[in-house]
């Protein structure tokens, strides 16, 4: 039954980040960011939000810096928004896995290209 509330927690927490993100910080070195997922320990004590951030990597080594930067005011902000008794410490992580999928998906376009007939 846990795992089920774990799941649901992190769903919130997706929503709620993703929202405070786009409505609530103000940084400039924060670029276009979607949160991809939220993985949340079993006590609910630690999330980690996956990021797909768009630009070059100094771009997204500037809006993860800026992000662990407000942190605790995310931390706050979603503590105030969600009825937990513990709000859960924020660690944010790069999601390479849509870039990943498009530099497949790239290659496979180039291989059918070489297949087709003269």
């Amino acid at each position: 039954m846990a795992k089920f509330r774990v799941g649901r927690v992190g769903e919130q927490i997706k929503k709620e980040i993703s929202s405070l993100i786009q409505t609530e910080l103000k940084d400039p070195r924060i670029g276009f960011i979607t949160v991809t997922g939220v993985d949340v320990t079993g006590d609910l004590s630690q999330a980690r939000v996956y990021l797909s951030i768009l630009g070059s990597d100094e771009q997204k080594e500037a809006t993860l810096h800026a992000l662990a930067k407000a942190k605790g005011f995310l931390r706050s902000e979603l503590g105030n928004r969600m009825r937990l008794r513990h709000t859960p410490e924020i660690e944010f992580r790069f999601d390479s896995s849509i870039a990943y999928g498009s530099r497949i998906e790239a290659l496979l376009a180039d291989i059918n290209k070489g297949n087709q007939p003269s």
